[in-house]
C-alpha cells in the first residue's frame, strides 16, 4: 500500500517534488516505527528511487541516512558508488560501511571520494594503508589531518616516499602527535635531499658537495633525533637507518665524537649481534682486545679504531673524574684526541678520515661558541633584570641644589649621569598627571574655570609648612603687580631657597610640584584677593 501511493504520488512529480517526498519517506522508515509490512514496502521504494534520473533525489537519500546505523546496507553501498558529490555523504560518515567496502572505493574512485574516506572519524589502518598506497597528496593530506585516524607506520613512510616532496603533506605529517621516529627522520632526510637537488641546479654547488652536505644533515638529524628518543624508540631508528642503509661508520664515528653514547652503544649492538651491555662494558675499555673484537664485528673499517679508541679514552677519564672538561669542551677535546691518533696513519689512507674528523671539530666549535654567546646572553639578561632601574627627567630646575643626596629613584639608560635633574615647575611633571586627572580630584561637570570651593580645597590640603612658603611668596610677589591687567600678566614660578639640610631636597621638589600643580587663574586670583586685602587695610 505504501509503495503504491508513493509511486502514484511521484510518478509526474517535480524533481524537487521527488526528492522532498524521498527524504520523507526515508527518514520515516529509519525512525522504526512502521511495521514489519510497511517498512518492507518502504525499503523497496527507498532501493527504487536509486534508478531516478535526478541527482536532487539520490541526494536526499543520501543526507537523510548517511549517519543511520539502521539505513538499508544495500542502499549505502549504492550510494557510495554514486557521482562523488552523492557518493562522499554517505563515504565520510555512514556506519554501515566496512573496510572491505571502504577499500574498494578507495581503489575504484577519485580524489575527492579518497578525500571523504580520509576524513572518516573511525578510519582504520588497512583503510589508511590502502590510501597510502593509491592516493594522491591531496587525499593524503586530508589523512595526515586527521587526528582520529588510526595509521599505521608502514603507512606514513610509504605516504612520504610518494608524495613526500608536497609540503603540505610534509606539514600535516610533522603536526601529528603520533608521529614515529622514523618517519621523521624521513621526511627530513628528504628535505635535504631536495635542498642539495635544488642548490645543485641552480649551479650554487657541485654534485659531490651537494651530496655531502644532504648525507651530513641527514646524520645530524638523526642524531638531533636520538637526543629526545627514549630507548625503543632508538632501536626503532637504528633498524630503520639500516634498512635504509643509513647506518654507515662515519653516523658512529659522529655519534660517539658527539657524546650520542646511547645511540653508539644501540648502533653497535644491532650490527654485532650482542646486548647493548655488553657493548656498552666493552666501550669503557676501549684498547682492550674485546673493543677490537667488537669493532670487527661490527664491520667497522680498521681506519677508524685509533681515532674511536682516542676519543672514548678523553670520555672514560672525563666520567672517572680525571679531568674537569664536560659539554661541548668534552666533545672537542674528543675530536682532537681522534685528530692527534690519526696523524700517525699512512697520509693516503687516513686522508678522507682527516677531512671528517676536521668537519666534526668545525661543528664542534660552532657549537661550543653558540652555547657560550647564549648563555652569556642570559647572565647579561639576568644582571639587567637585577640591576636598579634609574629614572632621569630631561630638564633642569633652576634653583635647586646637586650637592644634597638625592632620595628619589632615577630610570636612566645612561650610568655616566651621576646627579637627577628636575624639570621646569611651570613645565608639565612628566611623572605626575594633570590635576584634573589625579584619582582623588574632584569631577566637574564642564571643563571652566575651578571653582573656589575647589581651589580652597586644594590649598587646604596642602601641608603647613608648604602652604606658609607658598603664602609668603605671593606676598612679597603682591607688591611687584603693576602694569600688565592680571589677565595677562606670566604666571611666576617662586623661587625655591634651599636650606643646608638634609631633607631641603625634597621639601624644594614637593613645593615645586604643588606650585606646578596649582592652574595659574588661580595664582592670580589670589594675587588679585591679597591686592584687595592690602588696599582695604
Amino acid at each position: 500500500m505504501i509503495l503504491r501511493q508513493f509511486l502514484a504520488l511521484t510518478q509526474n512529480a517535480t524533481p524537487e517534488r521527488r526528492a522532498e517526498a524521498a527524504g520523507t519517506l526515508t527518514r520515516s522508515y529509519l525512525q522504526g516505527t512502521l511495521g514489519p509490512e510497511a517498512a518492507w514496502e518502504a525499503k523497496t521504494a527507498l532501493l527504487a528511487l536509486l534508478d531516478d534520473p535526478a541527482a536532487a533525489v539520490r541526494r536526499a537519500l543520501a543526507q537523510a541516512c548517511a549517519d543511520s546505523e539502521q539505513a538499508p546496507r544495500p542502499l549505502i553501498v549504492a550510494l557510495a558508488s554514486d557521482q562523488p558529490d552523492i557518493a562522499c555523504l554517505v563515504l565520510a560518515r555512514s556506519p554501515v560501511l566496512m573496510d572491505a567496502d571502504l577499500v574498494d572505493c578507495v581503489a575504484m574512485g577519485c580524489e575527492e571520494t579518497r578525500a571523504a574516506v580520509a576524513g572518516r572519524s573511525d578510519l582504520s589502518k588497512p583503510v589508511a594503508a590502502a590510501l597510502a598506497e593509491v592516493g594522491g597528496a591531496p587525499s593524503l593530506i586530508a589523512l595526515a589531518r586527521n587526528p582520529l585516524a588510526a595509521i599505521g607506520t608502514a603507512a606514513l613512510m610509504r605516504m612520504v616516499e610518494r608524495h613526500g616532496d608536497d609540503a603540505d603533506l610534509r606539514q600535516a605529517l610533522l603536526t601529528r602527535t603520533d608521529l614515529a621516529i622514523e618517519v621523521r627522520h624521513a621526511i627530513v632526510a628528504l628535505m635535504a635531499e631536495q635542498l642539495s637537488r635544488f642548490g645543485q641546479d641552480a649551479g650554487w654547488i657541485t654534485s659531490e658537495r651537494g651530496d655531502r652536505a644532504a648525507r651530513e644533515a641527514r646524520d645530524a638529524a638523526a642524531l638531533a633525533l636520538s637526543d629526545e628518543a627514549e630507548e625503543a624508540q632508538l632501536v626503532r631508528l637504528v633498524a630503520h637507518l639500516r634498512v635504509q642503509e643509513q647506518l654507515t661508520a662515519g653516523l658512529i664515528l659522529r655519534a660517539i665524537l658527539s657524546l650520542r653514547l646511547p645511540f653508539a652503544e644501540i648502533a653497535l649492538a644491532e650490527l654485532s649481534g650482542l646486548s647493548r651491555a655488553r657493548v656498552a662494558g666493552l666501550m669503557l675499555e676501549p684498547h682492550g682486545a674485546g673493543f677490537a673484537a667488537l669493532h670487527r664485528r661490527a664491520g667497522l673499517p680498521a681506519l677508524l679504531l685509533p681515532a674511536i679508541r682516542a676519543g672514548l679514552t678523553v670520555w672514560r677519564d672525563a666520567n672517572g673524574g680525571r679531568n674537569g672538561v664536560d659539554g661541548p669542551r668534552l666533545a672537542r677535546s674528543m675530536i682532537e684526541a681522534a685528530l692527534t691518533a690519526c696523524e700517525t696513519l699512512p697520509f693516503a689512507e687516513a686522508r678522507g678520515l682527516m677531512a671528517l674528523l676536521a668537519r666534526f671539530e668545525a661543528e664542534a666549535a660552532r657549537d661550543e661558541a653558540r652555547i657560550l654567546a647564549h648563555e652569556q646572553a642570559e647572565a647579561q639578561a639576568r644582571e639587567a633584570a637585577e640591576a636598579p632601574i634609574l629614572l632621569t627627567a630631561p630638564e633642569a630646575v633652576d634653583g635647586f641644589v646637586s650637592e644634597a643626596p638625592s632620595e628619589i629613584l632615577i630610570l636612566s639608560a645612561d650610568a655616566s649621569v651621576s646627579e637627577p635633574v628636575l624639570p621646569d615647575a611651570s613645565a608639565a611633571w612628566p611623572l605626575a598627571p594633570r590635576p584634573e586627572e589625579r584619582i582623588g580630584a574632584a569631577v566637574r561637570e564642564s571643563a571652566g574655570e575651578i571653582g573656589p570651593d575647589t581651589a580652597e580645597t586644594v590649598l587646604a590640603g596642602l601641608a603647613d609648612e608648604i602652604m606658609a612658603h607658598f603664602l609668603a611668596e605671593r606676598a612679597a610677589a603682591t607688591g611687584q603687580l603693576s602694569g600688565p591687567a592680571p589677565e595677562t600678566q606670566p604666571a611666576i614660578i617662586p623661587e625655591i631657597v634651599v636650606e643646608p639640610k638634609r631633607s631641603t631636597r625634597p621639601r624644594a621638589i614637593a613645593v615645586a610640584v604643588a606650585a606646578g600643580m596649582i592652574p595659574e587663574d588661580l595664582i592670580l586670583s589670589y594675587r588679585a584677593d591679597r591686592e584687595r586685602q592690602r588696599l582695604a587695610a
